[in-house]
């Protein structure tokens, strides 16, 4: 009797009070794909949102939100504390928003901007390799944010019940055009 029910499997099921069901069992399966998606996103993210966290409130052996905004000051950004707190709440909501798969868009464009400002006036000028202070990290954290809109945040995600939770072209353009209109607008400042 069970190898008949295995074998035999109807095409189109005659009895229709299962079928909300199938549905939703199906719609809310979870994939190895999702768990590592989840799993970049979390590592990424929380570990920008820790590296914005350095900046704002000193923690993480951070120096604070004084000391980086003498820092900015020094690299030509007035008033430094200003620049700081927003290079600092940029990595550190963007990195929440990656993490919980929250506003995705936004979050990649706020670090790509960050990104951006950070090889412009700081790692550009010293090539590629971090080992000689190089822009590598820099693109790194750039790419994966990218990567992550165009993807989209995964089922595992409070975007998922949003249109821009599937993640396309559309998104990665965003965060490609908000991130780099931010960095130019501060730059030019």
């Amino acid at each position: 009797m069970l190898s008949k029910r295995i074998l035999y499997r109807p095409t189109r099921s005659t009895d229709r009070s299962t079928e909300p069901v199938a549905r939703h069992a199906a719609a809310v399966t979870v994939t190895a794909a999702h768990c590592g998606l989840l799993l970049i996103r979390l590592t990424f993210g929380l570990l920008m949102a820790g590296h914005g966290a350095q900046k704002l409130f000193g923690l993480f052996g951070g120096r604070g939100l004084t000391a980086t905004g003498q820092g900015f000051a020094a690299l030509g950004y007035r008033p430094g504390r200003l620049f700081a707190a927003i290079g600092g709440l940029s990595e550190f909501l963007g990195g929440l928003g990656l993490a919980f798969g929250l506003l995705t868009p936004l979050a990649a464009a706020a670090l790509i901007g960050v990104m951006i400002n950070a090889m412009a006036t700081v790692t550009g000028v010293h090539g590629l390799w971090e080992t000689d202070g190089g822009v590598e990290y820099n693109v790194c954290i750039a790419v994966v944010a990218l990567g992550i809109a165009a993807i989209g945040p995964g089922r595992l995600a409070v975007d998922r019940f949003f249109r821009w939770g599937a993640g396309g072209w559309s998104e990665a353009a965003l965060a490609v055009g908000l991130g780099g209109a931010g960095a130019a607008v501060t730059l030019s400042l």
